[in-house]
């Protein structure tokens, strides 16, 4: 059946319906074939423009989408705020309609304050622009490219060919670490919650998991449960994502000490053996090492994803743009 993909911009996964999983799963598919390939490119957005707007520091997700949208051989403006007109007191939403008149068709933004994303995408719809805008990270909010690439990730390691949500049917997934403060958390929780019969358990010290988390899970067709020591939540687990745990959570009196979390929250290979035989690990990256997640297993291959997670971003948020884009799905 033809699907043709509706929405323009991407600013939250809170919304999205099993079919637009399922759309963006199997056209990152596809585009993981093109980039299996000699000749990468691609010309689906030739003549289109991508603005990347990162308004805070990144390396991966600027990164990726800068080479997604290359792949894709749209042309592509690189914002950078400390050599921008913000430094003489330009606002966000004028630097946004500079790169409108600048003939921008899609804007990726990323920013420290949640909502921004959302205010930058209201204002093009206000000026009766086609403008798409994603949300590249914004506050404690959401990533939403982030979790469909970790959603991708796990999918295609279940079904590489034809990759989709109710591949997650009776799967447990654990996500480990500082959930209050993760953006990457939000947008998996959405996107892990949203197959029937999906087992997600969060695990985390209670001043970094707090009850109203639970909310997130009413009315969701998978199944939400919080734990405040990480046995229980490893227990039969098929897939474990850690979270970077940031050290100024220290100075704020929500952890003793980085040594102390590992003790009780790191991920080892003695506590893999709580897991399925068969357990995947994931990370959204950066990684403290030894700290959420042990070293050694980081770069073992029986057991890490994070290296796949990096080549799916590319994959998924060139499938992204190209849906943003105009692009149809058949």
């Amino acid at each position: 059946m033809a699907t043709t993909w509706t929405r323009r911009h991407i600013i939250s996964l809170a919304d999205f319906v099993s079919s637009e999983y399922d759309t963006v799963l199997q056209t990152a598919a596809s585009f993981g074939e093109v980039l299996s390939r000699r000749m990468k490119k691609v010309p689906t957005l030739q003549g289109q423009v991508v603005a990347n707007l990162f308004f805070e520091p990144s390396t991966r997700t600027r990164s990726s989408f800068e080479l997604a949208a290359k792949r894709l051989s749209a042309d592509t403006l690189n914002f950078a705020p400390g050599s921008s007109s913000l430094t003489k007191g330009e606002t966000i939403l004028d630097t946004a309609k500079t790169y409108l008149a600048m003939g921008t068709d899609l804007m990726v933004i990323r920013h420290r304050e949640a909502g921004v994303p959302q205010a930058i995408a209201t204002e093009m719809d206000r000026l009766g622009s086609r403008v798409g805008v994603l949300n590249a990270g914004d506050g404690q909010h959401e990533h939403p490219s982030q979790g469909l690439l970790d959603l991708f990730t796990i999918c295609s390691l279940l079904d590489r060919d034809r990759p989709r949500l109710e591949l997650l049917q009776g799967k447990k997934i654990a996500i480990v670490g500082d959930i209050l403060h993760s953006r990457v958390a939000r947008s998996n929780i959405w996107s892990l919650t949203a197959a029937t019969g999906a087992e997600l358990h969060l695990a985390g010290p209670p001043t970094l998991l707090p009850q109203l988390f639970a909310d997130m899970g009413v009315g969701r067709a998978g199944q939400l449960s919080l734990h405040w020591t990480v046995e229980e939540a490893l227990e039969n687990a098929d897939f474990v994502m850690t979270l970077r745990l940031q050290k100024e959570r220290m100075s704020q009196h929500l952890l003793p000490s980085l040594r102390e979390y590992h003790q009780h929250y790191g991920i080892t290979r003695d506590r893999l053996k709580l897991c399925n035989p068969n357990v995947k690990l994931l990370h959204p990256g950066p990684v403290n090492r030894g700290v959420e997640i042990s070293s050694d297993l980081m770069d073992d291959p029986q057991f890490s994803l994070i290296s796949q997670q990096v080549t799916s971003g590319v994959a998924v948020r060139m499938a992204l743009l190209y849906l943003m884009g105009g692009g149809k799905v058949q």
